[in-house]
């Protein structure tokens, strides 16, 4: 088992946690545009408060750790590890509760060259312990807005974990999927989940737009959040994401391996 002070120790040396690579310009600018309700940062959220650009400073400092002082406006952003630690701790909570009540589990990603390995542990993980592992709507066509205009792409499932690909991407294991933080994609999973009967998840987990669309849409919601990310952290504070994990979301895939061990121990799902 990871111990607490290992796991911190880890997250400042990996700089999922601590000053992290996301400039501190480019989190004030997510705040800005999360005030004035760019799609891009609300991530299919409908914030019911107003949360103007000083109001959003104030919670991600309590929930994430960075600087409040609206003067610091350059140089690296910070995450308070304890702040991370505390929210792995109540992630692995949730899992386990979980995997003891056997409830049907979405599980996607719009950081797949850097996440999949992480969620695909515990996908396996919560099917091993009796968890039905929803791959909903899997080829199908999702249309996604991009800064190039409307782009094709399909929904797909590697390791029980969703993710986009572009429509004419190859479709191998080794291809990486999109990075996208749009909620198309699980609103796509959930409106095949829901059709001709089926099963819809008691629990999504992932990052940006899958935990912020599932959560406005009433389903329970975990996952994982960067500094420049408050609209995930507003839908936490709101009462429609559960927990709010934040740390990093962009470093090298292998540094997230003590993460998933920490939190497989932690929800008494280790294999």
């Amino acid at each position: 088992m990871l111990s607490v002070g290992a796991l911190r120790a880890h997250l400042l040396a990996a700089r999922l946690a601590g000053p992290v690579a996301t400039p501190r310009e480019k989190s004030l600018l997510s705040y800005r545009l999360f005030a004035a309700r760019d799609p891009r940062l609300t991530l299919g959220l409908d914030p019911e408060g107003t949360w103007g650009t000083a109001e959003l400073l104030r919670l991600m400092a309590e929930r994430c750790g960075v600087s409040p002082d609206p003067g610091h406006t350059s140089g690296q952003d910070v995450i308070d590890p304890d702040c991370t630690v505390a929210a792995l701790d109540a992630f692995a909570e949730r899992l386990g509760r979980a995997a003891a009540d056997r409830v049907p589990v979405l599980i996607g990603t719009g950081h797949p060259s850097r996440l999949l390995g992480f969620y695909a542990a515990l996908a396996a993980a919560l099917s091993a312990a009796g968890c039905p592992v929803l791959t909903s709507a899997h080829g199908r066509r999702v249309d996604i807005p991009t800064r190039f205009g409307l782009r094709q792409h399909n929904l797909w499932y590697v390791g029980g974990v969703a993710m986009v690909r572009t429509a004419d991407a190859d479709v191998t294991y080794d291809e990486p999927g999109t990075h996208t933080h749009s909620p198309l994609p699980v609103r796509a999973a959930l409106a095949a989940a829901a059709g001709h009967g089926g099963v819809l998840p008691g629990l999504v987990v992932g990052d940006h737009g899958w935990v912020c669309g599932a959560g406005q849409l009433g389903i329970e919601a975990i996952g994982l959040a960067d500094a420049d990310d408050p609209a995930v952290f507003v839908a936490e504070a709101e009462g429609r994401v559960s927990v709010a994990v934040p740390l990093d979301d962009a470093v090298r895939s292998d540094y997230y391996r003590p993460l998933t061990r920490y939190v497989l121990n932690r929800a008494c799902l280790s294999q």
